[in-house]
């Protein structure tokens, strides 16, 4: 699946459904059922987070730049600045267009960090120091 075309993914329709006959869909997808687009989180010099509906109206906070994160060393959660993404496990390209997502190793001021959340769903970037 495209992180950045569908909203949904679908069986195939083509396939056969093990005895020989077609498939046939029982319904279309809800409108609570189709997620959202990826939220490319890329490194700002400030932050920038948007507040969006849920279901059941719940409010989730989606991040499209952010600047500081909240590392976990050993003393505790400490905030610091984000200098650039060092490399993605999810795409090779987000560290050179600086977008982060779970898992990535991003470089802050008190050194290299793993990413342990998802900024683009929470709002936040946690992260714990390398090593």
């Amino acid at each position: 699946m495209s992180q950045f075309g569908k909203q949904f993914s679908a069986k195939s329709k083509t396939k056969s459904a093990g005895n020989g006959k077609k498939k046939i869909k029982f319904r279309d997808k809800r409108r609570s059922e189709i997620g959202n687009y990826f939220s490319a989180t890329r490194v700002g010099q400030e932050n920038d987070v948007r507040s969006t509906r849920r279901r059941g109206g719940a409010v989730a906070q989606r991040t499209s730049k952010i600047a500081f994160a909240n590392v976990l060393t050993k003393e505790g959660y400490k905030k610091a600045k984000i200098k650039s993404v060092m490399e993605s496990k999810d795409n090779r390209n987000f560290a050179r267009q600086g977008i982060i997502t779970k898992g990535a190793v991003i470089d802050t001021e008190l050194g290299k960090a793993v990413v342990i959340n998802r900024p683009g769903r929470e709002g936040t970037v946690n992260a714990k120091i390398m090593g």
